[in-house]
C-alpha cells in the first residue's frame, strides 16, 4: 500500500504534468491563448477537487439516511458517477463559456474533450508512476517442506 507522502507526490505530479500537457495542447486545439487555457485548467482542477469532496460527502450521507449503509451496488455506482459528472458540468460549463467568451454548447464540447484527454492521461500517468515509483512489498515467507 502506498504511504501518505507517496499519495501526495502522486497527486501533485498528476496535476502539474497534466496541466503542462493540457494547457499548450488545448490552446492549440481550441485556438485560445495559453494563459486562458491555463486558467481553465487550474480552475477546473480546483473545482473538480472541491466538488469531489462535497459531492461524495453528501452522497454518502444520503445513502446512510436512505439505505442505512454506504455500500454501493453497481447501479448505485453508475448513478454516483453520472450525478458527479453532471454536477461538474453544471459548475464548469458556465464559467468556461463566460471566461472564454464562447457559447454554452462550445464550452460543453471543450469540456468533453478535456474529459477524454484526462481519461487517457490518467491511464498512462498511473502506469508510468507505478513503474517510476514501485510499491515496495515485503518478501513472502518461505514455505517449509
Amino acid at each position: 500500500m502506498r504511504s501518505f507522502s507517496d499519495r501526495v507526490r502522486h497527486a501533485v505530479l498528476f496535476e502539474l504534468i497534466g496541466l503542462a500537457i493540457f494547457t499548450p495542447g488545448a490552446a492549440l486545439l481550441f485556438d485560445q491563448p495559453m494563459s486562458h487555457m491555463g486558467v481553465i485548467g487550474i480552475v477546473s482542477a480546483t473545482a473538480a477537487t472541491i466538488w469531489n469532496f462535497v459531492f461524495n460527502l453528501a452522497f454518502d450521507r444520503t445513502m446512510l439516511r436512505l439505505r442505512g449503509s454506504v455500500q454501493k451496488t453497481m447501479a448505485i455506482r453508475v448513478l454516483h458517477t453520472g450525478l458527479f459528472e453532471a454536477g461538474l458540468i453544471v459548475i464548469l460549463i458556465p464559467f468556461i463559456a463566460w471566461y472564454l467568451g464562447i457559447s454554452l454548447l462550445t464550452a460543453l464540447l471543450l469540456d468533453i474533450s478535456v474529459v477524454a484527454f484526462y481519461l487517457v492521461y490518467a491511464f498512462v500517468f498511473n502506469i508510468a508512476y507505478d513503474r517510476a515509483f514501485p510499491i515496495e512489498t515485503a518478501p513472502l515467507p518461505r514455505a517449509s517442506a
